[in-house]
C-alpha cells in the first residue's frame, strides 16, 4: 500500500513540474515551489527525485519511450500515413512536454533530447524514402515530421480526431502520397 501513496506523490510532482516548467522555464523554477505547489517538503521531493536533471527525465522519457515504441513497428517502405500517424498519435499524447521542451530549448540538452530527436527523423526518412534518397524527398519528409509535430503544439484547441486528420492529410500531400 505505501508504494501506491509514493507513486501517487511522484505523479504529482511530476505534474506540478511540467506546468511550472512549461510556464517559466527550468532554470527559472526552484525545486522549492515544485514541492510547495506539491504540497511537499523539498526533502520529501528529494526522495522522489535526485536532482532537477531526473525529475526533468522523468517528465521526457515517457515521450521518448513511446516514440521508440511507435517507431520499431514499422520498416523500410513504411505506409506514410501509417507511420506519421503512429508519431501523431504520441506527439498529441505528449504534447504538454513539447510545449515545456519549445518554451525552454535548454531541456533538449538536459535530457539529450536533441539526438533522439535526430535519430528519430532519419529512422522516418529512411522507412519512407530508401536508404539514399533525393535530397527533395528528405526535405520534404523533414518538413511533414516538423509540422506534424507543431500542429500538436499550436492547436492546443483543436479536436484530436479532425486534428490528425488534417494533419495527416497535409503531410501526405507534401510527400506526394
Amino acid at each position: 500500500m505505501p508504494r501506491a501513496r509514493t507513486t501517487e506523490t511522484a505523479d504529482r510532482i511530476r505534474a506540478a513540474a511540467l506546468e511550472l516548467i512549461a510556464a517559466k522555464g527550468v532554470h527559472q523554477v526552484s525545486l522549492r515551489e515544485i514541492a510547495e505547489r506539491v504540497g511537499v517538503t523539498k526533502p520529501a521531493l528529494y526522495y522522489h527525485f535526485a536532482s532537477r536533471d531526473e525529475l526533468v527525465r522523468s517528465l521526457v522519457q515517457p515521450f521518448i519511450d513511446e516514440v521508440e515504441e511507435a517507431l520499431a513497428r514499422f520498416g523500410p517502405g513504411a505506409d506514410a500515413r501509417e507511420l506519421l500517424g503512429a508519431y501523431f498519435d504520441v506527439a498529441y499524447r505528449n504534447r504538454d512536454v513539447t510545449a515545456m521542451i519549445m518554451r525552454d530549448p535548454s531541456i533538449l540538452a538536459m535530457v539529450d533530447l536533441a539526438s533522439a530527436v535526430g535519430d528519430w527523423r532519419r529512422r522516418m526518412v529512411t522507412m519512407l524514402t530508401g536508404s539514399d534518397p533525393a535530397l527533395a524527398d528528405v526535405v520534404r519528409v523533414q518538413m511533414a515530421i516538423g509540422g506534424l509535430g507543431d500542429c500538436t503544439v499550436v492547436l492546443p484547441d483543436a479536436p484530436a480526431a479532425p486534428l490528425r486528420e488534417a494533419v495527416l492529410d497535409a503531410a501526405c500531400d507534401m510527400l506526394r502520397r
